[in-house]
């Protein structure tokens, strides 16, 4: 089985316009420990911010809640570290969690269909009994397809409907678009955040969204609609959940700034054999 050890930094820098008297921002930087995927080492650290609680969630995403230092115009949180993870063809497995199966049937605002997602999901018909993955690739091809990959179009709110209806989006909007189909086919569907490792180059455009259906037998299958592939070891989960909103990288609130600029910078590179043994042979040394 191909497996890899990649190298992950991911940087997020806020500039507040003015002091923060308080805030509060909510992390979901920790890669999952899941089938085909194991957390070599991993470290988050704050500048100007301080943790103060660590949990898991209702999709099993590790969060963890960080508070500004009052009077901070800066704040900066970096998460490196290793991970190895294994090329099972997109397959996770079992479902698991403290969400029932049938949870994930359900739309949300963002993923729920409208006229053009509802014409889009007519021109595949309903999925077959015993062919449902033909029907999911054939669906992450037509997304491909109508949804045209173009940054600076959409944005976080932008919802499953809008993306087919403008014809843009990026990874979130084909996403969304895959999972709002998928569930009015009657296939469980929920979304997925966390890194890619791009072939031609360590620093990434930022982290990378896709999307999986729960398959009778094999149980959950990733489909990256924009890259036209089922996610292979170049990727990294991070978070799960019913919509962007459930697994985004970091949420929060803050009192005190009323404007604020963020900049984030992810670089995902693929280790050596011998220098990832190396590192880890360091870590549990320590």
């Amino acid at each position: 089985m191909s497996t890899m050890t990649l190298s992950i930094r991911h940087t997020t820098h806020y500039a507040f316009a003015e002091p923060v008297m308080h805030a509060l921002q909510r992390l979901r930087l920790t890669p999952k420990e899941t089938q085909g995927q194991r957390i070599v080492e991993w470290r988050m650290l704050y500048e100007n911010a301080r943790p103060e609680l660590a949990y898991d969630d209702q999709h099993f995403n590790h969060v963890t809640l960080i508070g500004v230092e009052p009077g901070a115009r800066e704040v900066t949180v970096t998460c490196e570290g290793l991970v190895e993870t294994e090329d099972n063809s997109g397959v996770i497995g079992r479902h698991s969690g403290h969400l029932p199966l049938w949870s994930f049937l359900r739309q949300t605002p963002l993923t729920r269909p409208g006229p053009k997602l509802r014409a889009l999901v007519r021109e595949l018909g309903t999925p077959a009994g015993d062919a449902p993955l033909d029907f999911l690739h054939a669906l992450s091809a037509l997304i491909r397809e109508r949804v045209s990959y173009e940054t600076g179009r959409t944005h976080a709110a932008t919802t499953a409907e809008e993306a087919v209806g403008d014809g843009v989006g990026v990874c979130q909007d084909h996403a969304h678009v895959f999972i709002g189909a998928a569930r009015a086919s009657g296939v469980p569907a929920r979304y997925v955040s966390g890194y890619l490792m791009m072939d031609d180059r360590i620093d990434q455009e930022a982290t990378h969204a896709w999307a999986e259906a729960h398959v009778e037998g094999l149980g959950w299958v990733g489909f990256d609609v924009s890259n036209g592939i089922s996610p292979d070891p170049r990727y990294v989960r991070v978070a799960t959940g019913s919509d962007y909103r459930d697994a985004a990288p970091v949420t929060g609130i803050s009192f005190g700034a009323t404007e604020q600029m963020l900049k984030v910078d992810v670089a995902v590179a693929a280790q050596s054999p011998a220098a990832s043994q190396a590192q880890s042979q360091d870590g549990s040394n320590q």
